[in-house]
């Protein structure tokens, strides 16, 4: 993930999370908002729950190969919190992708799907 993509600055954070609007499961909290860039961007936060800092950035290292894999289905400009959650540690990669998914289909239009529509 390019730095382009990522929201680094507190700033943005807070205003995303108090402005924001929320969705959850069992593994994520994802905070979004419009933005007015022709692309998404992505803070992903990981809590001290999941364990020592190895382990929390093993698991930032697999949330952004998951971000990287599935940004190009989709159209929306949004920037996005994502916060793994504790229960999140006991999941193996392929739970954790169809747990993401699961809940950025709530929110994004799939490529796919807005190709069919202008047939």
């Amino acid at each position: 993930m390019r730095k382009l993509y990522i929201v680094k600055n507190s700033r943005d954070f807070e205003k995303i999370i108090n402005t924001g609007k929320i969705l959850k499961n069992k593994s994520y909290v994802i905070y979004y908002i419009e933005n007015n860039l022709p692309y998404n961007r992505y803070g992903i936060s990981v809590g001290k729950r999941i364990g020592n800092a190895v382990q929390r950035n093993k698991y930032k290292r697999r949330l952004r190969t998951i971000i990287d894999k599935t940004k190009k289905d989709y159209i929306n400009t949004k920037d996005y919190i994502i916060i793994l959650r504790g229960s999140a540690k006991d999941k193996n990669y392929q739970e954790l992708e169809k747990d993401f998914l699961s809940l950025i289909d709530k929110i994004k239009i799939r490529k796919e799907k807005l190709n069919e529509s202008f047939k």
